[in-house]
């Protein structure tokens, strides 16, 4: 049974919900962001300081007691090859090293589907961050052994969640960011998304109920 997250990223947009949606759930999280500071401060929540330009083994020190990792972070293109690339990676590598199998990254629409870019608008708008997940999600899936789950939700906003989403590859409605922290935080109680990659947008389906659909 989880006992202990780690969620990096965690003074972001979406790690804000998630930790609260992951506390509430009785779990412990520990989250680390450069600005550890910014980071929630709640009962429940050790605020780390996780520099992604740091070596392996000062992170995966950062992760030892930890079950599950989540990948939150993003630069917003500032550092796109440090962060979102190659940070992505190092984590993937220090979650290995401490013996941590569950790892969930949090990416973007259609990250392993190049072709794609070209053909919506708001990929074309982020080539370089879409490159970025492109090489951390491909790394995630042929070079390391980890159980994970890779969620690619449409363009986020600060909407009130519905509790609702939709796993329709061809449905583009924005998501809202609760209901991306849900989704994430429900996909560890389904192991049918153990190595699935996952398309989500907006929706009329019950989280759990679209999560449990997944084959």
């Amino acid at each position: 049974m989880t006992k202990q997250v780690f969620i990096a990223g965690g003074s972001g947009r979406v790690a804000t919900d998630l930790i609260s949606d992951l506390v509430g759930r009785g779990y412990d999280v520990v989250a680390g962001a450069r600005h550890e500071d910014k980071i929630i401060e709640m009962p429940g929540v050790a605020r780390v300081h996780l520099d992604l330009h740091a070596s392996v083994d000062e992170i995966a020190h950062l992760m030892e007691g930890s079950d599950v990792v989540y990948f939150t972070a993003g630069s917003r293109g500032k550092d796109l090859l440090q962060t979102d690339a190659f940070g992505a990676v190092k984590t993937m590598q220090a979650a290995e090293k401490v013996g941590i199998k569950r790892y969930i990254m949090l990416s973007s629409l259609f990250s392993l589907e190049p072709e794609k870019w070209e053909e919506i608008p708001s990929l074309k708008s982020i080539l370089n961050y879409d490159i970025a997940k492109y090489f951390a999600d491909n790394y995630l899936i042929y070079n390391t052994n980890l159980k994970y789950t890779i969620l690619q939700p449409t363009n986020l906003v600060e909407e009130e969640g519905t509790g609702k989403i939709s796993l329709d590859k061809d449905v583009l409605k924005p998501n809202p960011i609760p209901d991306v922290a849900k989704t994430l935080a429900d996909i560890l109680k389904f192991d049918n998304t153990i190595d699935k990659v996952i398309k989500m947008s907006g929706g009329d389906t019950p989280i759990k109920e679209a999560l449990a659909s997944i084959k």
